[in-house]
């Protein structure tokens, strides 16, 4: 039935870790079996639990999810047949603890072992026990980015960027992303060990917890990549204008906004992440009017002298920071997210007033929900602003030639890396028109 049978079971009953092993086990389910976003599965694992074992969970889960093909192609050779969910599951969280998590031989096959029914405790003890006595040299050989990418989107970025650029940008994604925080006063001092990248952001080592940092309560910073931060900063608010931010939560380009000096109303149609941006607002004491609303059809025409839309997209520029986004999105949410972008960039530059600006953003790497839009920007009445290289210091490579601005995860890869935004500027120009 299955290779590997004949070698010994020997873990214990109940390891320790076991708590949290079977927390990764339910976040793999929820996000595999039934495509939730990790996040969500994190806050529906049972109250009770340990925050150490939720931790814990979030980064087994997590590396598994970031190396789900390597996983499996080193367990494949073990398997005569495909094993039930759950069992496949358990292999792939022995697998990832052995062989990237540093995890001792004995916990990770114990552990894997104690989340399996009975008959297949054998077969996952056997799988790993040969893994185990290969260690990391059991992924050598692998072409680990295009394993670790799924085939649609491999596909996608080739076409996008070529081979050479589709490559590095999955070589990113194989790497846990540091914490990066923008400060809430430009003259504030980072946290220890912080680098100061050269847009400003504070950037800190991955797996850095932001609430357990000197100043989080006071509101001293807020928790937002270093490509979140530049299209507020390209918008470049000034003191009392009237700003909308649209889609705006959960509120870091809002806080940008308002700490500049902006008059800013944000706009958000989901009523519980209007809840979460007037909880980051209020933590940060920073002012700003919270609407609840569609931005699709909200607001009158010519209200504000400038406009931030970071759309809702199919987020497959921050896979380094959320790798389950790589196992839920597919080829149908680009269209459908690139129809509903188009619905609100119409809106939103129906809010501009005639001499005013606009910038219109998403967390993609896709085309369709990016370059595809400025055409349609243009037969809106906007013209577009190109974006200079001075503007974004430390990253004049991800200013096109067209004059909009593509980071890439591949980008700084020596500091960490940085998410995958599109960013386009546009003036309405005055008058009529």
């Amino acid at each position: 039935m299955f290779r590997g049978l004949s070698m010994p079971l020997s873990p214990r009953a109940g390891p320790p870790g076991l708590p949290t092993r079977r927390a990764a086990l339910a976040l793999l389910e929820a996000v595999l079996g039934r495509h939730r976003p990790l996040e969500e599965a994190l806050d529906a694992l049972p109250a009770g639990l340990d925050p150490r074992d939720r931790a814990a969970a979030h980064r087994i889960a997590s590396a598994v999810l970031r190396r789900l093909g390597s996983l499996d192609a080193v367990v494949e050779p073990f398997l005569r047949r495909e094993p039930p969910a759950a069992v496949r599951h358990a292999l792939r969280i022995g697998a990832a603890e052995l062989l990237l998590l540093g995890t001792p031989a004995h916990a990770a096959v114990a552990s894997a072992v104690a989340l399996v029914p009975r008959p297949f405790a054998g077969l996952v003890n056997a799988v790993l026990r040969r893994i185990a006595e290969q260690g990391p040299a059991a992924l050598e050989g692998l072409d680990a980015e295009r394993l670790d990418t799924p085939p649609w989107l491999w596909s996608a970025w080739h076409a996008a960027y070529g081979p050479e650029v589709a490559r590095a940008i999955a070589a990113a994604h194989r790497v846990p992303a540091p914490l990066d925080l923008t400060p809430a006063r430009p003259d504030a001092a980072p946290p220890e060990g912080a680098e100061v990248l050269p847009t400003g952001t504070w950037r800190l080592p991955p797996g850095t917890r932001a609430t357990e940092l000197p100043g989080f309560a006071e509101g001293a910073f807020w928790v937002q990549d270093a490509a979140a931060a530049l299209p507020a900063r390209l918008l470049a608010p000034r003191p009392g204008e009237r700003v909308a931010d649209l889609c705006a939560a959960p509120g870091g380009k809002t806080a940008q906004l308002a700490a500049a000096g902006a008059a800013v109303t944000a706009v958000e149609r989901d009523p519980r992440r209007a809840a979460r941006l007037r909880e980051n607002l209020a933590r940060l004491r920073l002012p700003a009017e919270v609407v609840e609303a569609d931005a699709t059809r909200w607001g009158e025409d010519g209200a504000f002298d400038a406009v931030l839309l970071d759309a809702p997209c199919t987020a497959t520029g921050t896979i380094r920071r959320h790798p389950d986004v790589a196992h839920l999105k597919r080829p149908r949410d680009v269209a459908s997210a690139a129809e509903a972008q188009a619905r609100l960039l119409a809106n939103a530059a129906r809010l501009v007033r005639p001499g005013g600006r606009l910038v219109f953003a998403t967390c993609s790497l896709q085309p369709e929900e990016g370059e595809a839009h400025l055409e349609g920007a243009v037969a809106l009445g906007l013209r577009l602003d190109p974006v200079r290289a001075g503007e974004v210091p430390g990253l004049a490579e991800a200013v096109t030639p067209g004059g909009w601005l593509r980071t890439r995860p591949d980008l700084w890869a020596a500091r960490g890396g940085l998410d995958g935004f599109f960013v386009a500027r546009f003036a309405r120009p005055p008058g009529p028109g």
